[in-house]
């Protein structure tokens, strides 16, 4: 509550309005002493009569909160069933009747930081969870023994003659790959020592990066190639293991599999933090989708986007909320698949006055750099969780 009491908060001083009071006309505003004639100062906009009670300070937290000076009430309708007459109408001036896009933006981030942090999964059809202990304990015993018999054919390597190791190294690599695509089929720790990763080559908390180094290193030891460029992509492969973007890399793919919980809050925390990057991310794309037609401007770009973005939140906090209260999955589910491309349709086509056949048109492009930005946006977090 706290939180979304903050965002609305900071969302209203964005609006960079006063909240007033109450009061009769006629007197001196008393933060610039100018004279008032009705209920408002004409040169600060302060309210002619101010109160200091209890009341009134709740009244004001509320009023930033829910009521915006009611604008709240005039935009949020218009966001959900006519966003594009609301995106045209504030581009085209009518801006005091309704919330900017970016303090709606700030509200709604700050309204799913609420949501989700107090409730943790509400999309999971899981129940206790027994079904992931079973399925990680299975993987885990898969792993142990594939981990097993990779040791053996190491060892039988040694004592195989040359003429057959060739074969050999073949199994091997094709019992590392086998277990490192268990590796990544499950979020617990498999139970490899950490030492025996550099030893042999073998281990997961790399992913296999270190696995064909090692195994083009020891037929190179063995006069044998078993292809021919092995030589030059195990010296490329060096370079860049040994380079400090590389060290860099490896280190955060180690830290990200032997603690995948934090990775996890690491996402959720830069994409609160960063969530602000989908608009200048989408901005660009926006104009794409646009290409041809005239009289238009960045600024009409940002507040389309800025507004469905804000919108895309608003609505995924609503599911949310309806999934956490039990509310049946066709219903959340419906309107989570369909009504994100609905929506993006109308505004489109009335934001920017087109006919039907050219909203349907450009909108299929839209969704395509939809998918674009939003993957540009998860590599970002991705990147900064990994590198972070």
């Amino acid at each position: 509550m706290g939180t979304a009491i903050e965002g609305g908060l900071i969302a209203k001083a964005v609006e960079d309005e006063k909240t007033g009071a109450s009061g009769g006309k006629g007197g001196t505003c008393l933060n610039c002493n100018a004279l008032v004639t009705s209920h408002y100062c004409p040169d600060c906009g302060q309210p002619l009569h101010v109160h200091r009670s209890i009341g009134a300070f709740w009244h004001d937290i509320l009023h930033g909160v829910l009521h915006f000076e009611g604008k709240f009430w005039r935009t949020l309708p218009l966001l959900v069933w006519k966003p594009g007459d609301l995106t045209r109408r504030y581009v085209q001036g009518e801006r005091a009747k309704f919330i900017s896009p970016m303090a709606l933006f700030l509200f709604s981030v700050f309204m799913m930081f609420a949501v989700f942090s107090f409730i943790e999964n509400p999309f999971s059809t899981e129940g206790d969870g027994s079904e992931n202990v079973g399925f990680n304990s299975t993987v885990t015993a898969e792993s142990q023994e594939l981990e097993e018999r990779l040791q053996d054919k190491i060892k039988e390597l040694e004592t195989t003659a040359e003429e057959d190791k060739a074969e050999v190294r073949e199994q091997i690599l094709d019992l590392k790959r086998d277990r490192n695509v268990l590796a990544t089929m499950t979020m617990s720790e498999l139970p490899y020592p950490e030492a025996g990763m550099g030893e042999n080559g073998v281990g997961i908390g790399n992913f296999g990066l270190d696995d064909a180094p090692v195994a083009d290193s020891q037929a190179g030891a063995d006069g044998e190639d078993m292809a021919s460029g092995n030589g030059n992509q195990v010296e490329i492969w060096d370079d860049f293991k040994d380079s400090s973007i590389g060290k860099m890399l490896k280190g955060g793919l180690e830290r990200a599999t032997e603690n995948p919980s934090l990775l996890l809050y690491k996402l959720k925390a830069n994409g609160y933090k960063f969530a602000w990057l989908l608009i200048p991310i989408s901005i660009p794309f926006v104009w794409l989708t646009l290409i041809g037609r005239r009289g238009l401007h960045f600024y009409d770009h940002a507040v389309f986007a800025t507004y469905s973005i804000a919108f895309m939140s608003l609505l995924f906090v609503t599911c949310a909320i309806l999934a956490a209260i039990g509310a049946p999955a066709s219903v959340w589910g419906t309107l989570l698949i369909f009504y994100p491309p609905f929506h993006i349709y109308r505004q489109l086509r009335h934001a920017y006055k087109m006919s039907r056949p050219e909203a349907l048109f450009r909108v299929s492009f839209l969704l395509i750099f939809t998918v674009i930005s939003l993957t540009l946006f998860f590599v970002i977090l991705l990147a900064l969780g990994i590198l972070g």
